[in-house]
């Protein structure tokens, strides 16, 4: 229980990866607050496993990322996790979905940062990890704002950790490849359908084709490396982009 008396702040957390890494947070002793869409009886059910409190943001406004970071207070560990995806070629991708996607899986890291650095320079000590993605790395087809987001967060999260060197405050990004999530577990259908295919074809050729592995991660894989790069072993690694993604970015 070593991040006992420490606050965590994971945003996108009521599911998926987020949820992942605040269990492992959580599991640690660290105070947890929670941010994401859900129904109320279930994020109240993840609040009573968690011991944590719920903040509702609308992270995709720098109004609502500074909202949720007045109702959180001080935060010793920031995770920015929350994110969406829209595919669409470029010269027919809605510039309203460029937007959003820019602003929530990019902008909303930067406001979340800003408005918790002061408060960990003043304890000497901070942990800053960012949720990226093999597309932080390497680019795929009819993802512009997403692969430009992802990027931008991998940037993002050097140039933090530059400034904070020798703050006690570290900056690093784990860039996951496909993560087995219930989001992903139900697209296998359709897709089954769509492409006329069994289940295997799809999980081999169509969602891990780019892993070499042929492995999903785990949401508990995410967590667990999270909470190393908290452990004070971790207090000299900043700058990082951690890829997670069965050799995806290695090829």
């Amino acid at each position: 229980m070593f991040l006992k008396g420490k606050r965590a702040l994971v945003t996108g957390s009521t599911s998926g990866i987020g949820l992942g890494i605040a269990r492992a947070l959580a599991a640690e002793g660290a105070e947890t607050i929670i941010t994401g869409f859900g129904g109320k009886d279930e994020i109240a059910k993840i609040c009573a496993e968690l011991g944590a409190s719920h903040i509702d943001a609308d992270l995709s406004t720098a109004e609502g990322a500074e909202a949720l970071m007045a109702g959180a207070g001080h935060v010793d560990i920031l995770v920015n996790n929350a994110g969406m995806q829209f595919v669409s070629p470029v010269e027919e991708f809605p510039v309203e979905k460029w937007d959003k996607i820019i602003a929530l899986n990019l902008s909303a890291a930067f406001h979340t940062i800003r408005l918790a650095i002061p408060g960990m320079r003043q304890n000497g000590w901070g942990r800053i990890i960012n949720t990226a993605s093999a597309h932080s790395l390497t680019a795929s087809p009819f993802k512009s704002a997403y692969v430009s987001a992802k990027h931008g967060l991998a940037g993002l999260t050097k140039t933090v950790a530059l400034e904070l060197a020798q703050s006690g405050i570290t900056a690093n990004c784990i860039s996951p490849g496909y993560v087995w999530t219930p989001l992903v577990e139900n697209q296998i259908p359709d897709t089954m359908k769509a492409r006329n295919m069994t289940r295997e074809q799809v999980i081999n050729d169509v969602l891990l084709a780019g892993q070499p592995t042929k492995r999903f991660s785990h949401v508990e894989d995410i967590g667990a490396m999270a909470v190393f790069l908290c452990r004070e072993e971790g207090g000299n690694i900043t700058g990082s982009n951690f890829s997670m993604d069965g050799g995806w970015t290695a090829q």
